[in-house]
C-alpha cells in the first residue's frame, strides 16, 4: 500500500508519503516546528530535519527562526507547497478508494481497530 502510494505521489508531485505527511502537518498550524512534526508523525527529529531540507530545496517549505526562541525553526508552506498538497490529493483519494473496495465500509472499523492495537504493541 505504501509503495503504491509512494509511486502515485512521486509521479504526480515528486514527494513520498512521508514527505506528504510533513507537508500536511506544516499546513495544519501556522507555528509548526520540526519537533512538532516529529511528534505528530512519530518520527525522530533527525528524520524530520532531512525531509524538511528536501522539501525546502524543492521550494515547498520555508524555515524561519522563531521570534520567541532563535534556536527554533518555524516551518511554513510556500505557495508551491500549497499547490503540491492540492496535486497529491488525487493519489491519496485513489488509495482510499482502493482500500474501501478491498475492505468495504462495513469492515473498515475492524481493520482500524486491529491496526491501532498492532501499532500500540510496537510503540
Amino acid at each position: 500500500m505504501k509503495k503504491a502510494a509512494d509511486r502515485g505521489l512521486l509521479d504526480v508531485g515528486g514527494v513520498t508519503t512521508a514527505q506528504a505527511a510533513v507537508l500536511a502537518v506544516v499546513a495544519s498550524d501556522k507555528q509548526t516546528t520540526q519537533k512538532m512534526v516529529a511528534t505528530a508523525l512519530g518520527l525522530n527529529e533527525s528524520a524530520v530535519v532531512a525531509m524538511v531540507e528536501r522539501l525546502r530545496k524543492q521550494g515547498a517549505i520555508e524555515r524561519t527562526r522563531s521570534a520567541e526562541d532563535k534556536r527554533i525553526w518555524v516551518l511554513s508552506l510556500t505557495a508551491e507547497g500549497r499547490a503540491l498538497l492540492d496535486q497529491i490529493n488525487g493519489p491519496f483519494a485513489e488509495i482510499n478508494e482502493r482500500t474501501d473496495r478491498a475492505v468495504g465500509s462495513s469492515e473498515i472499523d475492524l481493520v482500524v481497530t486491529a491496526l491501532d492495537r498492532i501499532i500500540d504493541e510496537f510503540s
